[in-house]
């Protein structure tokens, strides 16, 4: 007797996970997460309807990455039944929600839809709101999206700045331009006979007091020999980009000149005798970072999140070392050092960062918006407290001013 042949088995039926379908009320993380990867195996499987609801079941857990996983599979699912304009509502959602590993490709996939519908200026701020998050393969090709993008605009410079990155020919930063004028500057100053650019540019605390304030800054360019120059230069090539990174380029520059001068006004303070060299402005650079991405919380890349940690540690050692060569005789300005890094720390605290995002914003504020809620009048404040402090110092140490 010929029996009939079994129905073939349905791969998407779950007892367990039909049961929570049906079902009110939370989930646990385990049947929401295989909520999840069952709705992408049938999304995958064209089974668009069955994918949708189980996705949306699992959307609202309290856990980001499952909801946003969730969010991402109803938009996908939505986006291929040509519902764009609710996949695009979806995937806005995701953006909304504590930062997680579905807010770049929400990103991508707003942008995409945003170009469709020839909304040129909003697709920008979402590619690059996903280029700040993007994985470093994926960053040639947003680049060469923005660069097209810029270019249809009618900005013509960022296009091109745009297309250079994605060809792997970035610009280059701020960071390498000043390495490259202290390191020209002071090879000429070190090797001139008679060293007179030397000392015109040399901090001494008799040309401070005759109104030759330059020197605040200037004193940055030369040094005491090549071991001196090639240290300072390796220290502003490990912590420059970083703080270009997190602040942006022209923040590098006022942090480097803002720490540099208050560095040298302590040094014009309580150091005898002429003194050369960046080191002011990189401990300044290095109190930045250490205070700014602990008051601020910036989303940190890969090479950043393994150097912050150690730069205090780099800090103390050159401090103890400082103290210990003024003891043996050699001179070392640590003057300078702790006045830059005081002025480091304080303008870490009291400036957000400008281009990385940050927990406190993510968690707390609309998707895409930066910085930690800081008040412009209280940032501006504090960098006009730093200035006056400087005058101050620079009054009291009897400088025409």
């Amino acid at each position: 007797m010929n029996e009939p042949p079994e129905a073939p088995l349905d791969p998407f039926r779950d007892p367990e996970l039909d049961a929570a379908l049906a079902s009110q009320g939370p989930l646990s993380e385990i049947v929401a997460s295989r909520l999840v990867a069952r709705g992408r195996a049938a999304l995958e499987a064209g089974e668009f309807q069955l994918a949708i609801a189980d996705f949306r079941r699992a959307a609202g857990h309290p856990e980001p990455e499952i909801t946003g996983a969730a969010l991402i599979g109803s938009g996908d699912a939505l986006f291929r039944m040509d519902d764009e304009a609710n996949a695009a509502a979806t995937w806005k959602a995701v953006t909304a929600l504590p930062e997680n590993s579905s807010t770049y490709p929400a990103w991508r996939r707003l942008a995409g839809v945003r170009v469709r519908a020839g909304d040129l200026p909003e697709a920008m701020d979402a590619y690059r709101e996903a280029d700040r998050r993007a994985p470093a393969d994926d960053r040639p090709e947003i680049a060469a999206r923005l660069g097209w993008l810029a270019k249809e605009t009618g900005n013509t410079g960022a296009a091109n700045r745009y297309f250079a990155r994605s060809r792997g020919t970035l610009g280059v930063g701020l960071t390498v331009l000043v390495i490259i004028l202290t390191v020209a500057v002071s090879l000429i100053a070190e090797n001139e006979p008679g060293q007179r650019i030397l000392r015109e540019l040399w901090l001494n605390r008799f040309d401070i007091r005759q109104g030759e304030l330059y020197r605040l800054l200037s004193v940055t360019l030369v040094h005491g020999g090549l071991l001196h120059l090639f240290l300072n230069m390796y220290a502003l090539w490990i912590v420059g980009p970083i703080v270009e990174q997190i602040w942006g380029r022209w923040l590098f520059v006022l942090f480097y000149v803002l720490t540099a001068i208050t560095a040298s006004t302590a040094s014009f303070l309580m150091s005898p005798g002429p003194a050369v060299g960046a080191s002011g402005a990189i401990f300044g650079l290095v109190g930045v970072i250490i205070a700014g991405t602990r008051a601020h919380d910036p989303a940190l890349d890969r090479r950043a999140r393994a150097i912050v940690p150690q730069l205090g540690i780099f800090v103390l050692i050159n401090l103890i070392f400082g103290f210990v060569s003024e003891a043996g005789g050699l001179r070392v300005d640590n003057a300078a050092h702790i006045g830059g890094l005081i002025a480091g720390l304080w303008l870490g605290f009291v400036v957000p960062p400008g281009m990385a995002r940050t927990l406190r914003s993510t968690s707390h504020r609309p998707a895409g918006e930066q910085g930690s809620g800081r008040p412009p009048l209280l940032v501006a404040a504090g960098v006009i407290a730093l200035v006056g402090i400087v005058a101050a110092g620079l009054a009291a140490g009897g400088a025409t001013i």
